[in-house]
């Protein structure tokens, strides 16, 4: 036998199993991720919904539902991706999320001092009773922990492996406005900064290559307009500690969809966007 033939022989490789090329295909990866992700929530909710009286499921259905999500993302890329998840790696987690719940904050600090000024954000009372923190807090700690699970370590990371940075920013950023579609009280211009924040989520988590950032930007944004400031916030009704009007257009203030459809939060964002976008670190290596 020749040497061609036999360098001929040792370059044929054999096939992968099937199961093995069906997991690895990115779009099964991503199926595989969100159910993970979402699966817990739901169960989790539906079980305490329907087993449990309403004041034995306050706080605690929210942080398990939170925590089990981890998990089992955790078990999807362990057991199906087969690697370890460093992208919830826990050394800083603090630090990134404290950074990230300070940029949401002052974001909405932004926006509703800019409309304070221009007469369209006005303070008229406060809640006597803080119970709505009860389910304000824990509810949106899992919203920002499962949301930002499914659609930046998920959606975002897998796509962006397969298909580049461009692709995976928008499917990421139309998956994400699909989410919020069923919301009440939906516009072009809450379509358009739900997109908008979904690119601003995914610089956040190209900063770092991990998912604590974007949760802590997250929840910093949702916790002002959900348990500080009473107005809507992605269409659902108002309940948190200082009662809010919203007088003025719509354009400006968001109406009842809340300040995400209003073309102020839209530009701000707009511009932290961009800056991310143009100044994250380029050596951060994809996982």
């Amino acid at each position: 036998m020749s040497i061609a033939q036999t360098a001929g022989k040792q370059s044929i490789l054999p096939r992968a199993p099937f199961r093995a090329r069906f997991l690895a295909h990115p779009l099964v990866r991503v199926v595989l991720g969100a159910v993970a992700s979402v699966l817990p929530v739901m169960l989790i909710m539906m079980l305490t919904q329907m087993l449990l009286p309403k004041p034995a499921r306050m706080v605690w259905p929210m942080l398990l539902a939170a925590g089990l999500s981890v998990l089992a993302y955790r078990l999807f890329v362990t057991r199906i991706e087969k690697r370890q998840p460093v992208e919830l790696a826990r050394q800083g987690a603090l630090h990134e999320v404290g950074a990230g719940m300070a940029l949401g904050a002052s974001l909405g600090l932004g926006v509703a001092i800019i409309l304070a000024v221009a007469g369209a954000f006005v303070i008229t009372g406060s809640s006597d009773s803080w119970d709505f923190l009860l389910k304000c807090l824990p509810e949106q700690i899992m919203v920002a922990v499962f949301e930002e699970i499914l659609f930046r370590a998920v959606v975002f990371r897998i796509v962006e492996r397969r298909w580049g940075t461009r692709t995976a920013l928008a499917a990421t950023a139309l998956l994400f406005v699909a989410a919020h579609l069923p919301n009440d009280n939906l516009s072009a211009m809450a379509m358009l900064m739900t997109a908008v924040a979904s690119l601003a989520l995914s610089a956040a988590y190209l900063w770092t290559r991990r998912i604590w950032l974007p949760i802590g930007m997250h929840f910093g944004w949702n916790f002002l307009f959900d348990g500080v400031f009473a107005v809507p916030l992605s269409g659902h009704a108002a309940r948190g500690w200082l009662q809010v009007s919203l007088p003025g257009p719509t354009w400006l203030t968001g109406g009842a969809y809340g300040v995400e459809a209003s073309l102020l939060t839209l530009l701000l964002w707009g511009a932290v966007t961009v800056v991310m976008l143009r100044q994250r670190p380029r050596n951060v290596l994809a996982h």
